[in-house]
């Protein structure tokens, strides 16, 4: 019987290839809605400013109709304060400078950069990223690309600009299509831009915001930078294996990898990637820094009634824990400063001061977009808005007994559907943090639990959002490579990509959070 020859019958492989080509299809048309309507959103610090009227108008009208709640960590009620009054103008106007010079992450944030600065400006990470990806086996290139891209989290936006080209070039050199070079470099730098081996700049900016939430609940409560470090450490050899595995099992295998070749001579930039012999010396001095500095904080650490120790004589509530952002700044200035010294970067110790004031204007932006977050933080808890939302959450989830996994798996969804057209990691916590982290609080869901949830959310979805301004790099990147490549193609390798990172990763903290094991120290 010829099956082909019925009407209205199509193969099973036939019928697959429909169903994928209108996913496809589908994705495309949401993400051209994403990119659309993602572009009628003004830029964050005018976000936050509206988002501070609408935060005015809501405020009164709520205090007007007496929405309140009980605080079930005292009892005490939290009634909603209108910020339409003399008290609220105070907050408003007042204290718009103290909003600003309190504001969690502000002056952690600058510490911790003074040190990574040093680094960054010194060419260290530059070459350990270099390093990472052209002294590997070829067959290993893949995993090591994608590794250098958790490695290089550390190194902030510079990790796209070396990364990508870098992935091009060297798949390239190894006969491969470096198209895949560069979405491999983009997706490991971009969709796992949470995971990383060290601690990262957003550890301690993300920590300083959790750590204003928890107050709303406990007072004394806190947040340390490394709360997520072992989630993280393991996060990023597992982001990176399921990256190689869907590059090299799948996406390798696609037939539209072909290249421009009278278009590629453009895209071989100058730049020489090798490591060089003086490299790879600096590097070696900057690993014994590394290993001298340690030893000598665990020397600190380890003696008994140590000034380094905390009051009760623990680790825990020390001063190296508690300072945890100036010892970080420290450690990345030494290395930095060893490295720069060897390869000539730095002369004398006082080169090191124009490198910080070069870092601190590449900061402006950020410090301008704090301005705005600040004043909505202090309005949001001025108003006692965050605190009746959350104690009315917790008892909604408490009334339908919902458990823990699944409250954190909805959080997880929202977040990652927000990301798609609010990429600022920093300013969409500085929205969730103040509900999500008291209400889970209150349900018996540690911080730490809460905050690496929204750390995987946040991460994936940033590689298929033309929101993005990196998406929009890496698709110049491989323009270098595919005149004609567009949103769509840089979309339909990244797609997959996302989706099952998204996948593997929340079941990685679901097993994870399932089991008890710490998430940090």
């Amino acid at each position: 019987m010829k099956m082909s020859g019925s009407a209205g019958v199509q193969p099973r492989n036939s019928q697959q290839q429909v169903a994928g080509g209108r996913l496809i299809n589908f994705a495309f048309r949401s993400i051209n809605v994403i990119e659309e309507w993602g572009n009628k959103l003004p830029h964050p610090f005018w976000l936050f400013c509206i988002l501070s009227f609408l935060l005015v108008l809501l405020s009164a009208v709520l205090n007007h109709f007496g929405v309140d709640a009980i605080n079930p960590a005292d009892g005490k009620k939290v009634v909603v304060k209108s910020l339409l009054t003399q008290q609220g103008a105070e907050v408003i106007i007042g204290d718009i400078v103290k909003n600003f010079a309190d504001f969690p992450p502000l002056a952690t944030i600058l510490t911790t950069m003074l040190g990574i600065v040093v680094a960054e400006k010194s060419g260290l990470f530059d070459s350990v990223l270099r390093l990472t990806v052209t002294k590997v086996p070829a067959r290993y290139t893949t995993f090591a690309l994608a590794y250098a891209g958790m490695i290089g989290h550390v190194a902030g936006d510079a990790a796209y600009v070396t990364l990508i080209p870098l992935g091009g070039i060297v798949f390239r050199s190894l006969g491969r299509s470096p198209i895949l070079g560069c979405i491999v470099a983009f997706v490991s730098v971009s969709a796992g831009y949470d995971a990383s081996p060290s601690i990262t700049p957003t550890d301690i900016l993300l920590s300083t915001i959790s750590t204003a939430a928890i107050h709303t609940i406990d007072p004394a409560g806190s947040m340390n930078p490394t709360a997520n470090y072992f989630f993280s450490l393991v996060s990023s050899i597992v982001v990176a294996l399921v990256i190689t595995i869907v590059v090299e099992k799948i996406l390798a295998k696609r037939p539209d990898l072909d290249v421009d070749h009278d278009y590629v001579a453009e895209a071989e930039v100058s730049k020489n990637y090798d490591v060089s012999a003086a490299e790879r010396r600096a590097l070696a001095r900057a690993g014994l820094a590394a290993l001298v500095f340690f030893a000598l904080l665990a020397a600190a650490l380890a003696i008994p009634g140590s000034p380094f120790r905390g009051a009760d004589g623990g680790i825990l509530k020390s001063p190296v824990m508690e300072g945890m952002a100036g010892v970080i700044g420290l450690f990345f200035a030494v290395i930095g400063y060893t490295y720069g010294k060897s390869v000539g970067t730095y002369g004398k110790l006082s080169d090191v001061l124009p490198a910080m004031s070069d870092g601190f204007k590449s900061m402006a932006p950020i410090l301008v977009l704090f301005f705005a977050i600040a004043q909505f933080l202090a309005y949001f808890k001025w108003t006692g808005i965050g605190q009746v939302i959350a104690i009315h959450g917790a008892t909604v989830f408490k009334n339908i007994n919902a458990p823990g996994w699944a409250i954190l798996l909805g959080m997880a969804i929202i977040i990652s559907i927000m990301n798609l057209v609010l990429t600022s990691g920093s300013a969409m916590w500085a929205l969730a943090a103040p509900v999500f982290i008291p209400m889970l609080m209150l349900l018996g869901i540690e911080p730490e639990a809460t905050q690496a949830m929204y750390r995987v959310a946040d991460s994936v979805t940033n590689c298929v959002t033309p929101m993005s301004p990196y998406f929009v790099m890496a698709l110049g990147f491989i323009q270098n490579y595919k005149k004609s490549a567009g949103i769509g193609t840089l979309a339909s390798f990244t797609l997959p990509l996302a989706g099952v990172v998204w996948v593997v990763w929340v079941a990685l903290f679901m097993v994870w959070y399932l089991a008890g094991l710490p998430f940090g120290f």
